[in-house]
């Protein structure tokens, strides 16, 4: 699950933001002060941080200094300044995107997805806790057995968590369907056809075209792997 941190004194602001964050499938953190927020990514693994900059006690600018000092989490800015200089300041303390208020839901939306898909991207592989691994927009909570793609939860059968786990677990690695089956199935190879179903069945789930995928790769011959992003 990603993890985002809304920061906003406006309690109003906050409750709004997290409902279209929630709906997106992302999990949210609030905070209402620049001390709260410090507190949360201290104690919590934060993926994207949504901060207004006026705020009492310690505002978004100071906060983004003390956050820098400690993480390189993606932080998008908001403010009711919309002058350049406000911006250009945010920036280069250390804020990755800047959006003014009032602000268009689905534009906010958009551009917290595009700060993930950036962040992912710099690291191909990231792997959050020993328990998440993200590849590009592919996410494996393997405590909680759960999968997303895009920020958007999909439902894997048992068996093809299991394949998709396994595969996650060492990306780039090819695996021949017989491994896959004795490593998955524990018994020995007999019916490898049933790997190519249920490989057929993760595609349709996690790839935006399984006729060309994006993330579960054949290679001819020899067996199929997750591709490096």
């Amino acid at each position: 699950m990603i993890n985002i941190l809304v920061v906003d004194d406006d309690r109003e602001i906050t409750e709004a933001i997290e409902i279209y964050l929630l709906n997106e499938g992302y999990n949210v953190f609030r905070a209402f002060d620049g001390i709260q927020a410090l507190n949360v990514i201290r104690s919590e693994e934060i993926h994207l941080i949504i901060m207004d900059i006026m705020m009492p006690n310690l505002d978004g600018t100071r906060a983004t200094i003390e956050i820098r000092k400690e993480k390189q989490i993606p932080i998008i800015m908001l403010s009711a300044k919309s002058e350049d200089s406000d911006k250009i300041l945010g920036l280069n303390l250390g804020a990755d995107d800047y959006i003014t208020k009032p602000f268009n839901p689905l534009e906010l939306i958009a551009r917290v997805k595009s700060q993930l898909r950036r962040y992912t991207t710099f690291s191909t592989i990231t792997k959050v806790d020993k328990n998440i691994i993200i590849v590009g927009g592919l996410q494996l909570n393997k405590a909680g057995k759960e999968v997303f793609v895009d920020g958007k939860q999909v439902k894997l059968t048992a068996l093809e968590l299991k394949i998709l786990t396994l595969l996650m677990d060492n990306i780039g690695r090819v695996f021949s369907i017989e491994e896959i089956y004795e490593r998955v199935w524990k018994e020995v190879a007999y019916n490898v056809d049933t790997v190519t179903v249920h490989i057929r069945r993760i595609r349709e789930k996690i790839e935006i075209n399984p006729k060309e995928p994006k993330y579960l790769k054949v290679v001819w011959g020899i067996g199929y792997k997750i591709e490096k992003q």
